[in-house]
């Protein structure tokens, strides 16, 4: 493939800070194009680092979860996950964390899987996914107060047909499996 014109990248020109809250921060941006058109307000979402863990124990299966999001108003299934906001802790001690906090799951043979983002147009953070295989309970579940989560053990077909068939809608939980079943294929 001849790749007739790279884009350029965007200037900043400005920043304010609409909104600075812990889980919500907004900003506007004035910025210029590479052809001098200027966008005095142009507004990014930013996040911290977020991460997900694709878990399998050593029977080969994969460990998932199910909660309530408010913001859909429903219970579909997830990866464990959550977000990398402990000063001096890695984006792959996040994820350990999070995984044995909301399974009880830890241990296992841990690698980077992919890297995501939400929506790089709008949002500034990139979502970590791992992969953790040979996993075993070792804990309880230690939840926080907001925190409702159920801990489901899937097959591999199980886990396909989750995904295939809506029961995971969370984008950033469905990709990781599509390319880890993609490389079992």
């Amino acid at each position: 493939m001849t790749i007739e014109h790279e884009p350029g990248y965007w200037i900043t020109l400005g920043t304010k800070y609409l909104y600075n809250k812990p889980w919500l921060t907004m900003r506007q941006d004035s910025v210029q194009l590479p052809n001098g058109r200027v966008i005095d307000d142009y507004y990014i979402w930013e996040f911290p680092p977020w991460n997900n863990v694709l878990a399998v124990t050593k029977s080969k299966q994969v460990v998932l979860i199910r909660q309530y999001r408010h913001g859909i108003g429903k219970v579909f299934y997830e990866l464990p996950a959550g977000v990398h906001d402990k000063a001096g802790e890695s984006v792959l001690e996040s994820a350990q964390r999070e995984l044995l906090e909301e399974t009880g799951f830890g241990g296992g043979s841990w690698k980077p899987l992919m890297e995501l983002s939400a929506n790089p147009a709008l949002q500034n953070n990139i979502t970590y996914s791992f992969l953790a295989e040979g996993v075993e309970e070792i804990s309880k579940q230690e939840l926080d107060a907001t925190e409702d989560i159920s801990v489901h053990l899937v097959s591999f077909d199980e886990l396909r047909a989750i995904v295939l068939d809506g029961g995971m809608l969370q984008a950033l939980h469905a990709a990781p499996i599509l390319k880890y079943l993609l490389t079992l294929a």
